[in-house]
This record gives C-alpha cells, sequence and structure tokens, in this order.
C-alpha cells in the first residue's frame, strides 16, 4: 500500500521544470518550439523582402536578429531580450527603416513577463520602457524634416518625441503587462489543480484509514471466531479421549487447521493495521445469495456464472470477495445503465478464487477510475491487497465498466 501511495503522489505531483546552462534556458515542447519557429520564419518573410534595397547587410541582420529574437522567446528570454538589443542598436546605427520585423519587440516583451524568472521579468519591463522611448526618438528623428527653422523645427520635434514616446510606452508596457497577467492566470490555475490534488491525496488516505479500521475490526471477529473453536475443540477432545481417542485425533486436526489459518491471516493484518474497534460477524460468499437478490429487488438486472470447483479461503478472503461484489454491485446501483445487465462471475482455480463484475455505464454519470480517490474503490483495492490477492478496475470499451478480483486460496497460506 505504500508503495501505491508514493506512485501516485509521483504520478500527481507535477514536477519542477529544471532549467540548463545556468538557467538561460527554459524546458519547451516540440509542439511549442516548432510553433514559435514557424510564427518568426513567417514574419522573417513579410520583412526581408520589402526592405533588402536599402542597406541590404544592415537590414538583413537586423531582421534576421529581431527573428531569432521571436523565435527563442519562450525557450530563452534572456537571448530573446539580448537579440532584440542588439538588432535594435544595429538598426538605430545604420538607420534601417522601421519594418516588420520591429513587432518581435512586442512578442519578446510579453513572453519576459509570462515566461521569464525574476531578473528576466524586470529586465523586460525595464527594456519596454527605455527601449520604447529610444525607438520614439529613432522615429522622430529619421524622419524630421523641420531642422531648417530652429524655433518651430526644436518645439515642433519636442512635442512630437513626447507624444510617440508615450504611445510606444505604452504600447511595450501593455505587452509587457498582458504577459504578466498570463503569468498570473497560469499560476493561479496550477495552484488550483496543486491544491486539488493535495485535496484528493487526502481524500484517499483517509478513506484508506476508514477502511482500515473496518478491517481491523474483521480480523478480532477472525481471531475471536478461530480461538472460540480452539477451545471448543480442546475441551471436547479432552472430556471426549477418554472413551473415544478417534474423537481426539480429530479435534486435535481440527485445532491445528484452525490455528494455522488464524496465524495466516494474522500475519496479514496486524502488520498493517493500527486500531482495534469492536464489531459483529462479517459475511462471507456464502452469503452472495442473498446479496443478489437484495440488488435485484433494488433494480439491477443480475446474471451469475460459477465455473471450476470451489476451494477454502481464508476467512479475510471470504470477507474481501463479499465487501468487493457487495461495493462492485453498489457501483452499477448508483452509476451504471439499469436497463443493461450486470454479470457476476466466480471463477474457481485450484489455487484462487477469480471474482468479475462487469456492468454497462451510463453517460451522464461516469464511473470512477481507477486512479479517483472515491470512496469504494481504494477499500476494494485495501482489502484484495491485504488478503494477498489483486484488483483491477475500470472502463472496457463499449460503455462497459468491469471490476476484476484474484485472491489465493487457503492452502498456499495455511501451510506457512
Amino acid at each position: 500500500m505504500r508503495r501505491e501511495d508514493d506512485s501516485r503522489r509521483k504520478r500527481t505531483t507535477p514536477p519542477s521544470a529544471p532549467r540548463s546552462v545556468a538557467g538561460v534556458i527554459r524546458p519547451l515542447g516540440r509542439g511549442q518550439l516548432i510553433f514559435d519557429l514557424v510564427v518568426a520564419g513567417v514574419l522573417f518573410l513579410i520583412s526581408i523582402w520589402s526592405v533588402l534595397l536599402r542597406h541590404p547587410l544592415a537590414t538583413s541582420i537586423v531582421v534576421v536578429l529581431f527573428c531569432a529574437a521571436l523565435a527563442v522567446r519562450r525557450l530563452s528570454p534572456t537571448l530573446a531580450l539580448a537579440g532584440t538589443w542588439a538588432a535594435a542598436l544595429i538598426q538605430i546605427g545604420f538607420l534601417v527603416p522601421v519594418n516588420a520585423a520591429d513587432l518581435a519587440v512586442l512578442g519578446v516583451a510579453y513572453a519576459s513577463a509570462c515566461y521569464g524568472r525574476p531578473a528576466e521579468r524586470w529586465t523586460g519591463l525595464g527594456s519596454s520602457i527605455l527601449g520604447g522611448v529610444i525607438a520614439a526618438a529613432y522615429m522622430t528623428l529619421s524622419t524630421s524634416t523641420d531642422y531648417y527653422s530652429p524655433l518651430y523645427g526644436v518645439q515642433r520635434t519636442l512635442i512630437e518625441l513626447l507624444a510617440v514616446s508615450i504611445g510606444m510606452v505604452t504600447v511595450l508596457a501593455l505587452s509587457w503587462t498582458l504577459g504578466l497577467l498570463t503569468r498570473i492566470v497560469r499560476q493561479s490555475r496550477e495552484a488550483k489543480i496543486e491544491a486539488a490534488v493535495a485535496a484528493q491525496r487526502a481524500a484517499y488516505e483517509t478513506v484508506v484509514e476508514q477502511e482500515r479500521t473496518r478491517i481491523a475490526r474483521d480480523m478480532h471477529d477472525v481471531v475471536a471466531h478461530s480461538l472460540a473453536v480452539v477451545i471448543a475443540q480442546a475441551d471436547g477432545a479432552r472430556y471426549a479421549g477418554q472413551t473415544d481417542p478417534a474423537v481426539q485425533n480429530t479435534a486435535l486436526g481440527t485445532i491445528s487447521a484452525t490455528a494455522r489459518s488464524a496465524l495466516a491471516e494474522v500475519r496479514q493484518l496486524l502488520t498493517q493495521l493500527r486500531h482495534e474497534v469492536e464489531g459483529g460477524p462479517q459475511p462471507g460468499l456464502a452469503d452472495l445469495p442473498v446479496l443478489v437478490e437484495g440488488m435485484r429487488a433494488a433494480g439491477l438486472r443480475i446474471t451469475e456464472t460459477t465455473s471450476g470447483v470451489p476451494v477454502p479461503l481464508l476467512q479475510v478472503s471470504e470477507i474481501a470477495a463479499y465487501r468487493v461484489l457487495q461495493e462492485s454491485l453498489t457501483n452499477a446501483l448508483r452509476h451504471g445503465d439499469r436497463a443493461g445487465v450486470v454479470t457476476v462471475e466466480l471463477r474457481w482455480e485450484p489455487d484462487a478464487v477469480h471474482v468479475r463484475v462487469a456492468n454497462a455505464t451510463r453517460a451522464d454519470s461516469p464511473p470512477p477510475v481507477g486512479g479517483s480517490a472515491g470512496h469504494g474503490l481504494p477499500g476494494m483495492r485495501e482489502r484484495a491487497t491485504l488478503a494477498g490477492g489483486s484488483l483491477a478496475a475500470g472502463s472496457v470499451g463499449n460503455g462497459m465498466y468491469e471490476v476484476t478480483m484474484m485472491l489465493p486460496a487457503a492452502g498456499g497460506e495455511g501451510k506457512r
């Protein structure tokens, strides 16, 4: 059971996202990487053909750097910011006209806030503000034609510079803010998932602990019944053996078999249970007809099939078989399609019994899956495991849900 809980934790706990190359490179899925490369390629094709006529070499370098930064914006916000600044400085230094490749700046600002570490995130914000002012100054001064009038030209240029700066900083900061909001939403969703997983795990452990308490009561019944048989047979043999030695031999054989069976059951249960509660006798496979008739009266259409020759089971296995059948039929009643037929199969083999319950499910009420923390399935698994057997449950296609269980015969356990 402890291994099952550990494996469940490994499946449900989201792994941390390791970084390589000193934290510069983020892990990225193949589909995400292909998407980013395609977007960057499309931007490259749109940008390169329209600006090659002027400064072909410098323009090509600027476009390639901008598109490369856009391609790695999620893979490495640090490299994307560095590529963007390099492209911007080359563009300013060689007076490369503003083109479609400059739109990559918006994607990089968004990615730095959405995917970057704290240092990358705040560097992205600073770059958005400073870059917006520098871009506004470049676009304003590189297109101004009013320098011939010092008074009028400077005044108009300053006003234009202020307006463009506000616009550029707003656009870049808005891209960064959208990235930050996306990050917050994603983290909130992940926190809710983690909380749901933790609640599911707690519910599972609570149900298992409750089931252990029920099994402790079963152990109490098994041990009490076995000791009562031993005492009764010993007392009877002590008195009857004086006149009929054959009775004494029969009683001793019964005492030996009962004690050996009880010892095997205690070895299975006592080391795994911590509580002992009072309770009454527990049912077994002999009570299965009563259970089936009760479920039929509740509305289930049940078909029973038994094959093979019955073999003795430990009492804990008898109880586990009955409880699993009871829970499976109850789930079929609650979640299944009552118009369909519920199949109950018992297949006896020389060393084990195999139990199978199959029922049709309703589309509006799917049955619990094997990994859920439903109040019935953990208990069924616990009982089967503690009895030395195994249990599997889940959908098998065609709208059917199936529970299968194997329990060992008493022969192998009783001889240990």
